[in-house]
């Protein structure tokens, strides 16, 4: 299944790595332009950390066994494969969740209300441009499979 607006050749879309890069920066942005307010002080910005690094593993995980089964980790192209182990047997989107908690962890360590406003909307668009499209695309490749995956394991967490 194509994309939408094109075929994979015909219409180059930022990869999702690239979306929570510009979240980072809107972040660091926000932070430094409009702090608003301190809401988390240190030494407890600290905690950031744990998410920060869940989130790293989390995306380590999910990619390594994508890689493992053969399949393919970009967005919009072909599945080779239905991977129900592992992290993906916790969510069906390890990796943007891993996104999430990388964001979650950096705002933490700013501390301060604005970037805190960046995850939501991250959430909501990658819900949009990417989860939406790619679960109609593993329906369309694995079918009954899919929909048993999809019962048994939730979106987000």
């Amino acid at each position: 299944m194509s994309p939408p607006g094109g075929t994979p050749a015909t219409r180059r879309q930022m990869l999702p790595p690239a979306y929570l890069l510009l979240a980072l920066v809107a972040m660091a942005g926000l932070h430094l332009a409009l702090p608003w307010r301190q809401i988390v002080t240190f030494p407890w910005r600290l905690a950031g950390l744990a998410p920060l690094v869940l989130g790293l593993i989390l995306n380590g995980a999910a990619d390594r066994l994508l890689k493992q089964h053969d399949t393919t980790v970009k967005p919009f192209e072909k599945p080779g494969a239905l991977v129900w182990t592992g992290v993906y047997g916790l969510t069906r989107n390890p990796m943007y969740l891993g996104f999430v908690l990388i964001l979650l962890g950096v705002a933490l360590l700013m501390g301060s209300v604005s970037p805190f406003l960046l995850v939501p909307l991250f959430v909501v668009l990658i819900d949009v441009v990417f989860i939406r499209v790619e679960e109609r695309m593993m329906e369309a490749a694995f079918g009954k499979d899919w929909l048993a995956y999809q019962a048994k394991v939730r979106r987000w967490i």
